[in-house]
């Protein structure tokens, strides 16, 4: 047994794989050797192997540790079985020929990129049709996708768009996302395509597009006749529609259907090539190790298929107005509070029904992703409830939600709830409670870590395993932003937390975050390229110049990659074995 407690026999993997008894190391490569063990003890990385051998230079011995991803300890509860790093970035924020981020090679480019930087999760938001503020969060659709990300491209490969049509738009804003400019460009070009498609669809084409219409008739239905009624009605609320409409009555509903068919087809139509266009990528992007982890919005907009198709799952008035809409009380992000203005569930026409609505919208969910985040998690045991007569949130209160009753719903309905909880805000011991009967993990935000003590239960050393960390989310600043804002106590305490001098604040943040014990750690885009408060994704509070931020691929570059890559595999979140430990 040698000083370091490494058996004298024990073999070492060489460059080219052979493997022979060491020799006898010197002090000094005891000393590096110890070195990497205390580091692998202190990371929890396991299965660094300490390895000497001789250097191709002569008299200059090198180390390296073989390090693999790392199964977290058995336990059937967790929703994430290995140790993970991930990115945070929508689609929309990817570049592009168009103006905005779609389904296109770009996207594909980037799962390539996530898998050469060692990152097994891309994590994106609520996919669906934008609304209100370009808000992927107030969409017309709980169930289907957003027509802007669909890929012109592969329509003109289908000989649905000419060559003509997929010439960019010299206009458009190639740093932003203009969203009216997206909306001016695309879907003109999807309906050029749907045409085209709709006078001389191939059989296998059609048969799958019908294939497609069915299984998905419990909502497109209704979606697409919304759409349709929507186009004829512009700049209204479905509460404003002509009365038989906005209340549903079957004659007025055929009788639409029937005149708006053609409408009602290209909405199907949209839908159709999203899922097949999403479905690709997301099969591409497993196959590549890269796992999805999608967004659920617990609120649903009031001007959407969803309400329009439910009245009476929400809590509305004879017309089909909110009486009660949805906010948070004034926290970190705003001192009035958010008002959100969703409206709120009626719980007990839920409970009546054994939560079918959910279960549908669970089920279409875990569909588009390999895991869903859950937002505003704590609204299933209480939610804040507004007067609609309210400007601000301030003068809400509390009411029940479904608590433990729809989660079980959701345990029965599916072999295992691959969900996120997203436990942030004011969060009392009964949404943990919930969180930890269903064995879900919650999150952690680094920037909110520095206000307190050593004590403050979203400072690194705090974690749980069950926890999904972040540097930071899409309603946060970036880490540059946050620290050219922070106070000065808030500063100094990370500074010292990190032993750093904040040159580099966002690699200090992600560092930390990926030595933890979190089973996933994840971490925005802006983040990996140390961009300031002026990129963040969105400013809750403010109703415009939100979800429009884009990168572009020069603005990476070959290092990246290889920190992050590095990174992880020194804390075990990624297989990568080879990490060279210099002398």
């Amino acid at each position: 047994m040698s000083r370091s407690g490494i058996p004298h026999s024990a073999w070492v993997r060489l460059v080219s794989g052979r493997q022979r008894p060491a020799r006898e190391p010197s002090a000094r490569a005891y000393t590096r050797i110890e070195k990497i063990r205390v580091l692998r003890d202190c990371l929890r990385v396991k299965s660094i192997r300490c390895a000497y051998a001789e250097s191709e230079s002569p008299g200059r011995p090198h180390f390296r540790a073989s390090i693999a991803r790392q199964p977290l300890p058995r336990n059937p509860s967790l929703m994430i079985t290995h140790r993970s790093s991930g990115i945070l970035l929508h689609p929309t924020s990817l570049p592009g020929a168009f103006g905005s981020g779609d389904f296109g090679p770009d996207a594909y480019h980037f799962v390539d990129w996530l898998a050469s930087a060692g990152q097994s999760l891309w994590q994106i938001l609520p996919l669906g049709a934008i609304g209100v503020g370009n808000s992927p969060y107030m969409g017309s659709t709980a169930f289907g996708g957003n027509p802007l990300l669909i890929d012109l491209h592969d329509l003109g490969a289908q000989g649905w768009l000419t060559p003509e049509a997929l010439q960019p738009d010299p206009g458009l804003d190639q740093a932003r996302v203009d969203y009216p400019g997206q909306f001016a460009f695309r879907i003109p070009r999807l309906r050029q395509a749907a045409r085209i498609f709709f006078a001389d669809a191939p059989p296998d084409q059609d048969r799958d597009f019908a294939a497609f219409c069915a299984a998905e008739a419990a909502w497109l239905d209704d979606y697409a006749l919304f759409m349709a009624i929507d186009a004829a009605h512009p700049g209204q609320v479905w509460a404003d529609w002509p009365a038989p409409l906005a209340h549903r009555k079957p004659a007025a509903l055929r009788e639409t259907a029937r005149a708006h068919a053609d409408e009602v087809a290209f909405w199907k139509f949209c839908q159709w090539r999203f899922a097949r266009q999403w479905g690709r990528l997301k099969a591409y992007a497993n196959t590549r190790g890269v796992r999805i982890i999608g967004d659920v919005p617990i609120f649903v907009a009031h001007h959407s298929a969803d309400v329009w198709a439910h009245q009476g799952l929400f809590e509305l008035d004879r017309q089909g107005w909110p009486t009660v809409v949805a906010g948070v009380p004034p926290d970190y992000f705003s001192a009035t509070g958010q008002r959100w203005g969703n409206p709120l569930y009626r719980w007990s026409a839920h409970r009546t029904d054994g939560y079918a609505w959910w279960l549908t919208r669970m089920r279409r969910a875990l569909a588009l992703a390999d895991l869903v985040r859950i937002d505003h998690f704590r609204g299933f045991v209480a939610h804040w409830e507004i007067p609609a007569s309210e400007a601000s949130a301030i003068n809400g209160r509390w009411q029940a939600g479904p608590g433990k009753e729809l989660f079980q719903a959701f345990r029965d309905g599916f072999s295992h709830l691959p969900i996120i909880a997203e436990d942030l805000g004011i969060i009392t011991p009964d949404v943990e409670e919930l969180r930890d009967s269903f064995g879900l993990p919650g999150m952690r935000i680094l920037q909110f870590a520095f206000g307190g003590d050593a004590t403050h239960a979203y400072l690194p050393h705090n974690y749980c395993v069950n926890t999904v960390a972040y540097s930071g989310t899409h309603d946060n600043d970036t880490a540059l932003g946050w620290w050219q804002s922070a106070a000065p106590r808030e500063r100094t305490f990370a500074q010292h937390y990190f032993g750093s001098d904040a040159h580099a604040i966002h690699w200090d943040m992600m560092r930390a975050l990926s030595a933890s014990v979190a089973c996933a750690v994840i971490y925005p885009m802006q983040d990996i390229l140390g961009m300031d408060g002026s990129q963040r994704m969105n400013l809750p509070g403010v109703p415009e110049g939100n979800w429009e931020w884009r990168f572009a691929w020069n603005q990476l570059e070959p290092w990246h990659a290889k920190v992050l890559r590095e990174m992880g595999a020194v804390h075990g979140r990624t297989d990568f074995g080879g990490v060279e430990l210099p002398d």
